[in-house]
């Protein structure tokens, strides 16, 4: 990668194409990433799609939209984008295996958008690579077909960091700062936190670029999170009474975000459970983190093998994925694998440029053989296990929404129909799964008061759900029906 200084962020220019001999057909080259992000989709149709149904935080993000349900309370954390992703799905039918398909799909192309960012920069063979890197991942797999937004983050991070870089590089086109703005806007809107993140990493990142790239850089850097940001700050004051009261109230529901090390944490639960709150599982075995760690440890080698040979372009995405794992790693006290999918697409970058340079090292002929014979038999131990983590981690995605459906149906033949309205224990999941709106009067879902149910108990059939075999005070005098094949009790009111 062609540099004026060792200190300058400077892509490769993509060498020039000549024009074939009349006489002599060019080469056909193989579309690799084409071929990586078919893969990607019949993976996950494969081993994903019809397996189980919406978890608790999928409930919420489908429900904002969607026209056959009544939305679920939407807290100060979260964002819409991934909300605003599926709305056009959730439009035309309620089927879960349908909005599935189709996110398969589009995370499949997504994947091929944002790892073809950097064929420019790296070479196709590389960014493909990485591209097979990342989606090989148990976590990658599992949250394609899913209406989460940790996977988008992923994928617009690493679009963005790429038009970053060629939007640097000599005679640069327009559309590059317009994608690069695009890309932070549409990761900040998935997740804003994530957004906020990532831009830290490019300030610096500017100061590296020639002069007079670095005005239209911060501009489209900036406005980009702006125009991502802006839903989310007009949320803030329509509905919780600032930003500073909305940042105030998702750090209380994170429980209370500080600096501490939550590396141990998120160690114990690399490989499942799907959410670790409160964390107190041991870590699973040696051979299944072994990825975890070589990953970094990788990264950090190819980011100082680029600096050496003055190609620092490839450390940005040391610096973007350092930056997006600082809030998972060192402000909260619980871990799911899925906060760190942008960290690990970022990384599969460098990994894939390290692993492609240390085979181009290799003499050709029989080392260079045996070195990608070796490569390809830890290629494969690598997908076995993250194949045993997978299953694992859709049984007990599995077993968790069989629960919900039990529950519903058991409301169901209770008389809980639309309209109608579900409060207490996981009343948000219960609630979609019922066709139900959903409230509670406490914790982190608070948005309603006891007396509000109590007058909605008049009108339509409600349901208060509790591991208790007493009802709460607002609904004393209702009557009890424990559900069969749940360890819930439902409290309806005498009348109902």
């Amino acid at each position: 990668m062609a540099t004026t200084s060792p200190t300058t962020i400077q892509p490769v220019r993509p060498a020039a194409r000549t024009r074939p001999d009349n006489r002599q057909k060019a080469p056909r080259r193989i579309p690799w990433l084409s071929l990586v992000a078919v893969a990607y989709a019949i993976t996950q149709l494969l081993l994903v799609v019809g397996r189980f149904g919406p978890g608790w935080d999928e409930t919420v993000y489908i429900s904002q939209l969607d026209p056959h349900r009544p939305a679920a309370f939407f807290s100060a954390p979260r964002s819409r984008g991934i909300s605003l992703l599926v709305a056009p799905v959730t439009a035309v039918t309620d089927s879960t295996t349908g909005l599935r398909i189709a996110l398969t799909l589009l995370s499949a192309l997504g994947l091929y958008a944002a790892f073809r960012v950097w064929q420019p920069l790296l070479g196709r063979c590389t960014s493909a690579l990485a591209a097979l890197l990342f989606s090989t991942l148990w976590v990658a797999v599992l949250y394609g077909p899913q209406a989460m937004p940790n996977l988008w983050v992923a994928l617009t991070a690493v679009a963005a960091l790429g038009w970053f870089l060629r939007a640097a590089g000599p005679d640069a086109p327009h559309r590059a700062y317009v994608l690069l703005a695009g890309s932070i806007a549409a990761a900040t809107l998935f997740r804003f936190s994530d957004g906020i993140w990532l831009t830290l990493a490019l300030p610096a990142a500017c100061l590296l670029v020639r002069a007079r790239h670095r005005p239209r850089l911060l501009l489209a850097v900036l406005g980009g999170l702006v125009l991502g940001s802006a839903q989310w700050a007009a949320e803030a004051y329509s509905r919780f009474g600032g930003i500073g009261t909305r940042l105030h109230l998702s750090s209380t529901t994170e429980g209370g975000m500080h600096l501490h090390w939550n590396g141990s944490t998120a160690r114990n639960a690399l490989d499942g459970p799907l959410l670790c709150r409160p964390c107190t599982i041991q870590p699973g075995p040696t051979t299944h983190a072994l990825w975890w760690f070589a990953l970094p440890t990788l990264a950090l080698i190819a980011c100082a093998v680029a600096v050496r040979v003055r190609r620092p372009a490839t450390a940005l995405p040391v610096a973007g994925a350092a930056a997006l794992s600082a809030p998972y790693l060192l402000l909260i006290d619980y871990f799911a694998p899925r906060f760190l999918l942008p960290a690990y697409a970022l990384l599969a970058l460098p990994v894939a440029a390290l692993t492609v340079r240390a085979i181009g090292a290799v003499r050709p002929g029989t080392p260079r053989l045996l070195t990608g014979a070796a490569l390809t038999a830890l290629l494969a131990a690598q997908l076995s296990t993250q194949y045993q983590d997978l299953h694992r981690n859709i049984a007990s995605a599995r077993a968790t929404a069989a629960r919900y459906a039990t529950t519903a149906e058991g409301l169901r033949h209770l008389g809980v129909h639309a309209p109608c309205l579900i409060t207490g224990e996981h009343a948000p999941p219960i609630g979609f799964y019922t066709g139900c709106a959903s409230a509670n009067v406490s914790g982190n879902n608070r948005n309603t008061t006891p007396a509000a149910i109590r007058r909605a108990a008049a009108r339509e059939p409600t349901a208060v759900l509790t591991r208790k075999h007493h009802a709460p005070f607002y609904a004393r005098g209702w009557t009890a029906h424990p559900l069969r094949d749940s360890a819930l009790i439902a409290y309806l009111p005498p009348h109902q």
